[in-house]
């Protein structure tokens, strides 16, 4: 996979940001990592020539004041690692993982109804935990390890070339053996990752729908679903682990027999009378250690880079997909009104769901939209908040098309109240706020209005709403939204199905709240037909089959004794 664009560059470029002199200084001390033990082989020459009075040896005081400067810059060295290596990778990874989230923050509304988000908590997670691993710990380790080939090589041609060239030609088997296998491991971290993935979106979905499982008493079948995944991601990460285990085996097996061969060569060159010490051959076989293990792991280092750098290119282009659309027009409140003109929306090619919507919204009046299941009511609201959508016509706020206008001004001017309203587990005021910071006065005013005081009052705002908002009832949650709207000063308060699953007086309350709301634009999905509160909409918009059947107000639909009117009767 080639990673040619922009967002993989400024992933992995996140690494070095302000990070770089801790780089620099970690990879002196992985230098003298790899040079620290050439020197431990020359000094282990000196001490056998000197023990064996070979000529020229050096004097075992002078050997004993360079083994304890050696063991003094290798503790320097040592301090220096230990300061700066794990900072720059702690640092590293948490200006990765912040990029990733923000431009994650970025995405298009549609992405989290298009794509599944396990994919991002295991980018997030796992695969993180991979690159941290096989990516970033790696590039000391390839720096070490090559000082290591290289210093070692260096120091062999000085003390005899024909032993380094016989060195050198024992090391292509360990070498052939690791390039088999490097490629086999990349595939086998991306198989890791994706079954990973999968896992977690299972996971995901099956405690989401925890009520739905114990209610038709599934629990047997997904126990069944939840060890077939289970063993999926286990099986892909032992095969992972068995491949590195093989990796591993087939180098130390490799390099024993090179350092063996080495040693034999050696042996052989001091019996035939080459100027060559017993100390020059224990050298040599001590540094085949630091020529074998670069070449047994670089393949598996280089791979594990691979793997990296494929696992941050697979976040990119997640990151890329359904990115939302960049218009250039601003708006900071609604003030005419919304205008949809022969609209006409498809999820899919050939199965279009609405046709041909026209409908006007003035600027703070209230609206409701009822008809039928399937008849389009949550996708005509969806469409109002989705500049990205692909849809045909046009859909004006104030005379600007929705497709030209920046979403964060889309998403600034209007609030969104569901069916399920999502709530942190943090304080009743910090999902008010929705974690940012406003005046006492501000936060009172849009808790009274949204009719949150009395829950205040008995519990207080620092009180904790649980998971997910399960401390609180459905009304309660829904008030928290309506709140978050006001504090926000929305000019568009969108309502889809707010109070379908709340018990009848709550639903009247929260739909109470809503229509009380002045100075606002509300347009309101609802499947309950209660004529007291229909009596208050400014306008009703009936659609039936993915078009507009009726408008007009409650009376004129009655009226007309029309597809509403049919509608309105069987309710009651």
């Amino acid at each position: 996979m080639k990673h040619t664009n922009s967002l993989f560059r400024k992933l992995s470029g996140q690494f070095f940001l302000h990070n770089r002199i801790r780089f620099v200084l970690a990879c002196i001390a992985a230098l003298y990592s790899g040079v620290g033990g050439i020197i431990v082989s020359w000094l282990l020459k000196q001490l056998i020539d000197t023990a064996s009075g070979a000529e020229g040896a050096l004097s075992f005081k002078f050997i004993l004041l360079l083994t304890g400067a050696d063991l003094v810059l290798f503790i320097l060295f040592f301090l220096l690692d230990l300061y700066t290596r794990p900072e720059f990778i702690r640092r590293a990874v948490i200006a990765y993982k912040d990029t990733a989230y923000e431009k994650l923050t970025q995405k298009g509304i549609a992405s989290f109804r298009d794509e599944s988000t396990a994919a991002y908590i295991s980018a997030l997670s796992n695969d993180v935990t991979s690159i941290e691993a096989n990516y970033l710990s790696q590039l000391f380790s390839l720096v070490s390890k090559l000082v290591m080939f290289f210093g070692s090589i260096i120091l062999m041609v000085l003390y005899s070339p024909i032993l380094t060239l016989i060195s050198v030609l024992v090391t292509i088997l360990p070498l052939a053996a690791s390039l088999m296998t490097g490629d086999r491991l990349v595939k086998a971290e991306k198989t890791v990752s994706d079954q990973n993935s999968s896992f977690m979106a299972m996971l995901s979905d099956t405690l989401a729908g925890f009520t739905v499982i114990k209610s038709f008493k599934a629990e047997k079948e997904i126990y069944r679903m939840f060890v077939k995944e289970n063993r999926r991601l286990e099986d892909a990460r032992f095969s992972r682990e068995k491949l590195r285990t093989t990796v591993g085996m087939i180098g130390g097996l490799a390099g024993m027999l090179a350092q063996m061969g080495v040693f034999i060569a050696g042996t052989y060159l001091i019996l035939t009378g080459h100027d060559i010490t017993t100390g020059t051959v224990m050298m040599f076989v001590n540094l085949m250690n630091f020529m074998i293990q670069p070449v047994a792991s670089l393949p598996g280092i280089l791979a594990g880079r691979k793997a990296g750098r494929e696992l941050i290119g697979k976040l990119a282009e997640s990151l890329e997909r359904n990115t939302k659309s960049s218009g250039d027009a601003g708006i900071s409140c609604l003030k005419r009104g919304i205008c949809l003109k022969n609209v006409s929306f498809a999820y899919e090619e050939g199965k279009e769901i609405l046709h041909d919507i026209n409908a006007e919204f003035a600027a703070g009046r209230s609206y409701a939209i009822v008809g039928g299941s399937g008849s389009g009511k949550s996708t005509l609201l969806s469409l109002l908040m989705n500049p990205g959508a692909d849809y045909r016509g046009q859909i004006r706020m104030d005379g600007r098309e929705l497709r030209t206008i920046d979403p964060d001004a889309i998403f600034g001017i209007t609030s969104l109240i569901q069916q399920n309203v999502f709530v942190f587990n943090a304080s009743i005021r910090d999902n008010v706020t929705m974690f940012r910071d406003f005046s006492q006065e501000e936060l009172e005013r849009a808790v009274r209005q949204a009719h949150l005081d009395d829950l205040i009052d008995e519990r207080g705002a620092d009180t904790l709403c649980g998971e997910n908002g399960c401390a609180l009832s459905g009304g309660e949650k829904q008030r928290i939204s309506i709140a978050r709207s006001l504090l926000k000063h929305s000019s568009v308060l969108l309502a889809d199905e707010a109070t379908s699953a709340l018990d009848p007086k709550t639903a009247w309350q929260v739909s109470e709240d809503i229509l009380d709301q002045t100075g606002m634009t509300r347009i309101v999905v609802t499947h309950s037909l209660e004529e007291e509160l229909l009596k208050r909409y400014d306008g009703i918009i009936v659609l039936k089959d993915g078009r507009i059947e009726e408008t007009g107000t409650f009376n004129e639909l009655m009226e007309r004794k029309g597809y509403f009117y049919a509608l309105f009767t069987v309710s009651q």
